[in-house]
């Protein structure tokens, strides 16, 4: 068997505590050199260098610039190539995440007197476009396609676009284009990494430019985003997959280890813990891996075990529940299980994960595939400042004012005392008697 790591906490230095942390894009620097070219070349070629690199970055031979577009016949020979069954779980899958994101769409907006006469409030309007980025290297998505399709129909957002990597023949997944039509979304290029990003963030002649890029990727594709963030909105830190299934004890740890290989399977760059204070689990969970790799491809076995053999990855034995929370707290985790026949005991200590899934039956697949909340979630410590995806990451946010004539004499005088002590004249003086003259002029 693999040489899975087990790492106690106690003990542990300060510099190695810190590697535990650490994710595969922590420093981009290596991919930042890369990507330059890949971006420049996009911004002068356009198409042409899009057709190209789905070419040799992709190994879509076929591909040329007048192809990069998904066509309707497409779409509809996508619908005849999948099986009726997996249709209708995409139709089920995006009828529970459109349900959940429902409950999400503000109202367009809200005004409240804040003193008599004197109104304060929000608004909130869809943004003109963007693009939602859906990774192939290694596998098909069309999950994600869901998680950033309906949210962005429900904002009411007018050019929604899907990047994806060609598949060899030139074509887009099939899953994924069926998904994106019963989203609502129809407009779909084959264009993955980091040119994908440079295309969305200055258009070409096929790709239309957007405001605002979401959706996971490789370092490639973060990398990219990093450096187009002055030109294109690169939404929340969404890099290669990560997660910390904690099991208190009451959990066999066979489960553990089982849900522990979801996320790490995803690829060599993934993150995996499993963080226990038993050493029972620990055990149990050494004892079950070798069946649970048995029952996947020669592929994905290999991802997981590099992940759990190298540094970001393995088991993780506290001394303590307080320890085992501190360290959880301290990575941040995109996705965390709470393995416990009472979940909800350790709820409250855990406040730093994009998404905690409570007990043994709501692992990371059923949650992220077709329960309903966004898959689409922050990775590399985010979650310490960003949540999951949201119809809200689709929209902006305005602030309305409206002060009456009743309310004027009170707010100006605040306004003009605060703008005065602050040495602004002309703030003052918009405030003060030089306005009178002009008040009920036209009304």
């Amino acid at each position: 068997m693999a040489d899975v790591n087990v790492v106690r906490l106690a003990g542990l230095s300060a510099e190695a505590r810190g590697d535990l942390l650490r994710r595969s894009e922590g420093n981009l620097a290596e991919f930042f050199d890369k990507v330059r070219p890949i971006i420049e070349a996009v911004r002068l070629e356009g198409d042409v260098a899009l057709a190209r690199f789905g070419r040799e970055l992709d190994g879509a031979e076929g591909l040329r610039p007048e192809g990069l577009k998904a066509s309707e016949a497409e779409f509809d020979e996508a619908f005849a190539l999948l099986e009726p069954d997996l249709v209708e779980t995409i139709r089920y899958a995006i009828g529970n995440i459109r349900w959940f994101h429902e409950e999400q769409v503000p109202d367009p907006m809200f005004l409240k007197e804040i003193r008599p006469g004197a109104f304060a409030g929000d608004r909130f309007t869809p943004l003109r476009s963007v693009a939602l980025y859906v990774p192939r290297g290694k596998g098909s998505f069309p999950s994600v396609t869901m998680m950033t399709s309906v949210p962005a129909v429900l904002a009411g957002v007018k050019d929604v676009a899907i990047f994806t990597p060609p598949t060899l023949d030139g074509k887009v997944d099939a899953a994924t284009l069926v998904a994106a039509r019963l989203a609502g979304v129809e407009t779909v290029y084959k264009v993955g990494g980091a040119q994908a990003v440079a295309a969305a963030a200055f258009g070409t002649e096929t790709v239309k430019r957007a405001i605002k890029i979401v959706g996971p990727g490789s370092p490639y594709v973060v990398a990219a985003k990093r450096l187009l963030s002055d030109v294109i909105d690169p939404g929340l830190p969404a890099g290669p997959s990560e997660c910390i299934i904690f099991d208190d004890g009451t959990v066999h740890g066979g489960l553990a280890a089982l849900d522990l290989l979801i996320e790490a399977e995803h690829g060599p760059d993934s993150s995996a813990w499993l963080v226990t204070t038993s050493e029972t689990v620990v055990a149990q969970a050494l004892e079950a891996l070798p069946a649970h790799w048995a029952q996947m491809t020669p592929q994905r076995q290999g991802f997981s075990q590099t992940v759990l053999t190298g540094r970001s990855g393995g088991i993780i034995l506290a001394g303590s529940l307080a320890e085992a929370y501190a360290f959880i707290n301290d990575y941040a985790p995109e996705h965390l299980e709470i393995l416990s026949t009472r979940p909800f005991e350790h709820l409250g200590e855990l406040t730093e994960a994009a998404e905690i899934l409570l007990g043994p039956h709501t692992p990371v697949t059923v949650a992220n595939f077709c329960l309903g909340p966004n898959n689409v979630l922050p990775t590399s410590s985010g979650a310490r400042s960003h949540g999951p995806l949201s119809v809200t990451d689709f929209m902006k946010r305005s602030s309305i004012g409206y002060v009456t004539a009743k309310a004027w004499p009170e707010l100006s005088g605040h306004a003009r005392r605060l703008a005065e002590y602050e040495g602004f004249p002309a703030h003052a003086n918009a405030a003060g008697p030089m306005r009178t003259p002009y008040l009920g002029q036209g009304e």
